[in-house]
Order: structure tokens, then C-alpha cells, then sequence
């Protein structure tokens, strides 16, 4: 089943904001729920990840219904990509190099942006690459 487009921009906006709050204050916890939160969308789809939640529960309400819909794939599967950094991120902030957890925080942190002001979904993008590469390799 499809999912409303504007589902995982609300997410990619929220976690903007949640991964720039890190980057500013170099929080392991706040980081850590931010890969719980790309766990829950990787395993379960971005519809149920917390922000997913918040987006059906609060925001579509009083917005109305969608108009446009998109394959849950490619935005699950930017949701493990999002996730992989974060557990890096984590790595980076837990244990070091510090640099680490600022790289991969800043990387999810910029496709999350290009995602929720511009659309532009990196991991999707990326989900379609793979296709095409492991459909042509068949």
C-alpha cells in the first residue's frame, strides 16, 4: 500500500531538528533516540516509526487527506540507511573518535535537510540504484 508523501518529509524535518540539537550539543542520548527512531522506520516502515505516528496522529489531521503517494520501499529503506549512520554516529560519540559521531551525524543530518526542505530523498535515491544495478545483474 502506498504511502502519503508528505509522511516522511514531516519525519525528515523532525529529524533535522533532532540531529541538529546533536551536532550542537553532542548528545549520545538524543542521538540514540534518533536510531531508535531510524530502527522503528527501517523494521516497521516510515508509517510506523514515532514520527510517522506524530505525522498520522497530529499533523495529516488538520491537513487533510493526501493527494500524492509514494512506495513505502524507497523510504524504508532510506530509513536503514539513516539508521547505519546513526550507529556510527553513536560509535563516534560513545566510544571515539569524536570526529566520527560529528561526520555521520552531520552526513544523516544533511540528506534528512535535502530531504525535508527540498524533497530530495538520498536514501531513496539510493534504493532505486540498487534495484536497477541488482535487476541488470540477474
Amino acid at each position: 500500500m502506498d504511502i502519503d508523501v508528505r509522511g516522511p518529509r514531516f519525519g525528515a524535518a523532525v529529524t533535522t531538528l533532532v540531529l541538529a540539537v546533536v551536532l550542537i550539543t553532542g548528545s549520545v542520548w538524543l542521538l540514540a533516540w534518533q536510531t531508535l527512531a531510524f530502527a522503528l522506520g527501517a523494521a516497521g516502515g516510515v508509517a510506523r516509526s514515532p514520527y510517522g505516528w506524530l505525522f498520522r496522529k497530529v499533523v495529516r489531521p488538520r491537513i487533510g487527506a493526501p493527494t500524492e503517494f509514494e512506495a513505502p520501499e524507497p523510504p524504508r529503506f532510506a530509513q536503514a540507511v539513516g539508521l547505519a549512520f546513526a550507529v556510527v554516529g553513536l560509535v563516534g560519540y560513545g566510544v571515539g573518535p569524536a570526529w566520527l559521531g560529528l561526520a555521520a551525524t552531520g552526513a544523516a543530518l544533511a540528506a534528512a535537510f535535502l530531504n525535508s526542505a527540498f524533497g530530495y530523498c538520498l536514501g531513496c535515491e539510493m534504493y532505486l540504484l540498487v534495484r536497477r544495478v541488482t535487476v541488470r545483474a540477474q
